[in-house]
């Protein structure tokens, strides 16, 4: 099992650098920031953009993998993004994962209104997030790209030079529901979820249980993902980062995700048990 770690892209690059650099040389196998122009209660605070962070981030580390976590359709055009992921890709030299979601809305969903537009239904959500893979495919895989659908459309969309990674930049796709479920298992190098909405501790991983189950009827080959972060936030002690990788290695998830622990709010706990998890947990996961 491989251990992954979010830093969100709330610090100036003078704080936010010696973080990824320090995830590299804790030994964690994957980075990611999330994509949003703004998010839930940290909406009114400082926040920079995931692509220039990451891009910053492939240039002062080396061996760790980076990702967006996830990028969406919310803001998002995959032409002008295709562009952008391959830069990404040839600046860390094939270290880049594209993780990539549906767009949060309701509660939080502060990207989904921030450009004027009116929040999408759950039905209209799904319908752009697979055209949004499907375009996204396109550009990254071909040279020259021609699509028109109900949400977006490309002509004559060139890729030049092309990714570093073939055939393309692996895509990591999060997915509860049925539809978007088979759009990972389609398209998808990687399946993500956060499981399913729940109160407490066990409920939470009854649910991932049963999307398991599910994505299991897929019959998909691919690496699953697990963030680990639901009721209970993962740092907040050695002893229950430890069981929640255990659970999840049993449900047959091949990595985990954490998150940089913050002073308070959200995600809040204490970097020495990031420290003793990265000293004590990660070399035998």
């Amino acid at each position: 099992m491989r251990a992954g770690i979010v830093i969100l892209p709330e610090h100036r690059w003078s704080e936010a650098r010696p973080r990824w650099q320090a995830a590299e040389s804790y030994g964690f196998a994957h980075a990611w920031t999330y994509d949003h122009l703004g998010w839930r209660t940290l909406v009114d605070g400082p926040w920079f953009d995931a692509i220039p962070t990451l891009t910053s981030a492939a240039l002062v580390t080396s061996t760790i993998r980076l990702g967006t976590y996830v990028a969406s359709p919310n803001f998002r055009h995959p032409v002008t993004l295709a562009r952008q992921l391959l830069t990404l890709d040839d600046v860390s030299n094939g270290r880049f994962t594209l993780g990539i979601g549906s767009g949060g809305g309701g509660i939080g969903g502060y990207d989904s209104v921030v450009l004027g537009n009116p929040e999408p239904t759950p039905k209209v959500r799904q319908a752009r997030f697979e055209e949004f893979v499907e375009l996204t495919d396109a550009l990254l895989r071909n040279e020259i790209t021609n699509y028109r659908g109900d949400f977006y459309a490309a002509v004559d969309a060139r890729s030049a030079p092309g990714c570093v990674q073939q055939p393309r930049i692996p895509f990591l796709i999060a997915a509860n529901g049925p539809k978007a479920m088979r759009l990972a298992a389609r398209f998808g190098q990687a399946w993500v979820t956060t499981g399913g909405e729940a109160d407490d501790y066990e409920s939470w991983w009854r649910s991932i249980a049963g999307l398991v189950e599910r994505f299991n009827e897929l019959g998909a080959d691919i690496d699953r993902f697990l963030s680990l972060d639901g009721p209970v936030f993962s740092l907040s002690s050695v002893a229950v980062f430890e069981d929640m990788a255990g659970r999840a290695r049993e449900l047959g998830f091949t990595d985990v995700i954490t998150h940089w622990p913050r002073p308070d709010g959200v995600y809040a706990g204490r970097e020495d048990v990031l420290e003793r998890v990265a000293a004590d947990v990660l070399p035998h996961l």
